[in-house]
């Protein structure tokens, strides 16, 4: 498995900006889809977007036109740009690695949008 260490969360006004990266172990991060996920209290945890291997991106509907997910295969990293955020962006995000449909899991960062 991928070990994955998430960073960049914090308290952002409504509007601000924020973003969020994904270091990953391993020599074969280059052939995984990597991805975000978020959970709110009493809600799913939701897909809010993944990155594949050749570079093709997919958002949830919600965060379109505002977040954009990129990744560096030299650094072995994954970054999630977050703006025009809103209150109900606030959740625990989660960095995810599949490999051929094994999932890791990073530990979660917080991000909490409030004035």
């Amino acid at each position: 498995q991928v070990q994955l260490v998430e960073s960049g969360g914090g308290l952002v006004q409504p509007g601000g900006s924020l973003r969020l990266s994904c270091a990953a172990s391993g020599s074969i991060f280059r052939f995984h889809t990597m991805g975000w996920y978020r959970q709110s209290p009493g809600k799913q945890r939701e897909l809010v977007a993944d990155i594949t291997r050749d570079f093709t991106t997919n958002y949830a509907d919600s965060v379109k036109g505002r977040f954009v997910i990129s990744r560096d295969n030299v650094r072995n990293t994954v970054y999630l740009q977050m703006n025009n955020l809103k209150p109900e962006d606030t959740a625990v995000y989660y960095c995810t690695a599949d490999l051929v449909g094994v999932l890791s899991w990073g530990q979660g960062t917080q991000v909490t949008v409030s004035s």
